[in-house]
């Protein structure tokens, strides 16, 4: 009775799948990741970058906490930050940073700058002056090819809401 019944519904047979149905799975699949792995890439850069980006506001956040204290931003350098955010590696302004937790920082009476590296290569900067002429705080990035330190950080950052 089920074999008649296999007869009747053309299910006599037991082929699998053609190579044309499998070579079009595997193109779609192909499609499917050309996709993904771009956009996967450029979200990784991103995430990167703004890793970079939160360990200088966060440097900034120490330093401010400093100049809370002193009235100055002359005692906000890397030792003290180091004591105010341990989350972070503060280098001297000489010192470049080589990665984006490790903040490059110089400090001044008024102005206080930092740097630091993000994975991507990107060196980010940012300069907070709290003179009565400043112009507050300042987002900006050093150009490849210069040092990604403190000292390396322009007075004249593009004045930014937010980084570039």
């Amino acid at each position: 009775m089920l074999s008649t019944l296999r007869k009747r519904l053309g299910h006599d047979d037991e082929r699998g799948f053609t190579l044309i149905e499998l070579m079009v799975v595997v193109l779609i699949i192909a499609i499917l990741i050309a996709i993904a792995i771009p956009t996967f890439l450029g979200a990784r850069e991103r995430a990167q970058n703004r890793a970079a980006q939160s360990s200088l506001r966060n440097g900034l956040t120490a330093a401010k906490t400093k100049f809370t204290d002193d009235n100055a931003y002359t005692n906000a350098t890397d030792t003290a930050l180091q004591a105010i955010e341990p989350s972070l590696t503060f280098e001297p302004a000489a010192t470049a940073s080589t990665k984006n937790k490790e903040v490059s920082v110089s400090a001044a009476a008024s102005v206080w700058k930092a740097a630091v590296l993000a994975d991507t290569g990107k060196c980010y900067s940012i300069l907070d002056d709290s003179s009565s002429t400043g112009g507050g705080t300042k987002y900006g990035s050093i150009p490849s090819g210069t040092a990604c330190s403190g000292a390396s950080v322009s007075t004249t950052n593009t004045n930014l809401d937010k980084f570039p």
